[in-house]
């Protein structure tokens, strides 16, 4: 499995919970990293990303900025993900991906996404 994610759970409203996401050691530890997540009934969602080369701009969705924070630790390739303040509207399952392609600007692809790991947030 590239991709082993971890950390998911059930909280309260206001709460916090922080996801990992350990990459196998085949997996480069200098590309674009992403969090994704999908609600139930919805479309799969950007959650945050982590440009890679050694470039490592964060980019956020306006819905978790100030309350989410992408990090990646290049020793262990493992990719973070500390979520504060949490809304029921966070609710969802959570992906992490590694390698993205690129069209232009904009990422087409990852090549390898993590088995997702679910958030609960109750009021």
């Amino acid at each position: 499995v590239p991709l082993v994610e971890s950390g998911g759970g059930s909280v309260q409203a206001g709460g916090s919970l922080s996801l990992s996401c350990q990459a196998s050691g085949s997996i480069s530890n200098r590309c674009t990293m992403a969090w994704y997540r999908q609600a139930s009934v919805k479309e799969r969602e950007m959650v945050s990303v982590i440009r890679g080369q050694g470039d490592g701009t964060k980019t956020y969705a306006d819905s978790v900025k100030g309350r989410f924070t992408i990090s990646h630790d290049e020793r262990r390739n493992t990719l973070f993900l500390q979520m504060s303040s949490l809304k029921t509207e966070d609710t969802a399952m959570y992906y992490c991906a590694f390698c993205a392609s690129y069209t232009g600007d904009k990422i087409s692809r990852f090549e390898y996404w993590g088995q997702g790991t679910q958030v609960t947030v109750s009021s």
